[in-house]
């Protein structure tokens, strides 16, 4: 039986969410998460990148989400982009952290995103060697930013490494540039889980230094942009138990509602419909994910 594919988005505190997606009177982090979760089953949460949370706030995640509610944590930085930071003890630290919502069994993925600087060699092999003992039970999301790892005949040895190792790939939709920094998309599964980040098509702003990262990931998809990864997607399912859509574009629109009950006539689920009625309060029709949502006959979210 394939796999259910559920639809979140990368941080429920979201700019682009915040400014036109929240109602009014939706104002707190407590607030908002219970929103969320009314809406969506799952969530990327990317602020332990930055400053890791203190165990008492991962606790209230838990407690504000419902049950089935699942979560996806970004590794703090020292365990991605520090050659000189101690393995053990920075995903020690970081696992203390986030016990609460580890024990509460609503915390699935670990997303480690590489420096782009992370180039494929034996020694950064090495390295990712040591990644599963440190997160088990949780699932180790590895995604590279360097095409080193899956240019030309590299891809497929990358592939069977991760799944020999027990590290679920991250696939990408990214801007299509050769730029070294820039993965080409693709839809891959090593592991049970199968997990895509959505990172927009924007090319012209995927490398510039700006204050807020949501200038970089400055991307509406088109429907058919969407449809090319309804085939993609059903592969997944059909390969993992799990699998997650995670858009991390910024962009809000305020005619998303209307783009999606123009591409939403097949979708049925109470989700479809939870999702269609959130269109009041102008959600964006890439975090939505309307038309690709509605054409997958086993998606949540």
């Amino acid at each position: 039986m394939a796999a259910t594919v559920r639809i979140g988005i990368c941080s429920f505190a979201d700019e682009g969410l915040l400014k036109h997606w929240y109602p009014r009177g939706v104002s707190t982090p407590a607030a908002r998460l219970g929103y969320y979760g009314e809406r969506f089953d799952t969530v990327e949460v990317d602020s332990p990148f930055y400053h890791l949370p203190d165990p008492a706030v991962t606790g209230r995640w838990a407690q504000r989400t419902p049950p089935e509610f699942v979560f996806h944590m970004k590794a703090h930085r020292t365990m991605t982009h520090h050659e000189d930071a101690e393995q053990e003890g920075a995903f020690g630290e970081f696992r203390t952290s986030l016990e609460p919502l580890e024990l509460s069994g609503k915390l699935k993925g670990i997303l480690l995103q590489y420096h782009p600087s992370f180039k494929k060699s034996p020694e950064a092999k090495d390295e990712l060697s040591q990644v599963r003992p440190l997160l088990d039970p949780l699932v180790p999301l590895i995604e590279f930013r360097h095409r080193s790892w899956v240019t030309g005949a590299e891809r497929d040895d990358t592939l069977e490494f991760l799944e020999r190792e027990g590290l679920a790939v991250v696939s990408v939709d990214a801007p299509p540039t050769r730029a070294s920094n820039v993965l080409p998309t693709f839809a891959a599964a090593t592991h049970a889980v199968a997990y895509v980040r959505f990172h927009g098509r924007n090319v012209k702003t995927w490398n510039i230094k700006a204050e807020k990262s949501s200038e970089r990931f400055n991307w509406m998809y088109s429907a058919e942009e969407l449809a090319e990864w309804v085939e993609r997607m059903a592969q997944l399912s059909d390969e993992a138990d799990e699998v997650y859509a995670m858009p991390e574009s910024r962009r809000a629109e305020a005619s998303s509602r209307r783009h999606w009950r123009r591409h939403s006539s097949n979708a049925s689920s109470p989700e479809s419909a939870r999702c269609a009625d959130s269109g009041r309060a102008k959600i964006p029709e890439d975090r939505c994910f309307a038309a690709f949502g509605a054409a997958l006959p086993n998606r949540v979210g």
